[in-house]
C-alpha cells in the first residue's frame, strides 16, 4: 500500500470530504495542517507544482491534486490501482 500525505487546513470542507474518502476506504494517510504555519504552505506549492488550494493530496510520489482530483479518480475507478502499487 502506498503512503498518502494530504496537506489540509481547518475549516475545509474540502479536506474533510477528501478525508472522509480515504477513512471509507481504510487507507492510513498522513495529515499535515496547514493552517498556521506558513513554511509548511510554502511546502506544499512546492511539492504541487504551484498548486495553493486546500488539500492537496500525494500517494507516494505522485500529486493526486485537490479533492475534485481525487473523487474523479475514485469515480473513474483508477484510485484503488495507485493506492496499491
Amino acid at each position: 500500500m502506498a503512503n498518502v500525505t494530504i496537506y489540509t487546513r481547518q475549516l475545509c470542507g474540502f479536506c474533510t470530504a477528501a478525508k472522509r474518502l480515504l477513512d471509507r476506504k481504510g487507507i492510513a494517510y498522513v495529515e499535515h495542517d496547514a493552517s498556521f504555519d506558513p513554511a509548511l504552505k510554502r511546502e506544499m506549492i512546492q511539492k504541487a507544482n504551484g498548486r495553493a488550494t486546500f488539500p492537496q493530496i500525494f500517494v507516494g510520489d505522485t500529486h493526486v491534486g485537490g479533492c475534485d482530483d481525487l473523487m474523479a479518480m475514485e469515480r473513474a475507478g483508477k484510485l484503488d490501482a495507485l493506492l496499491a502499487a
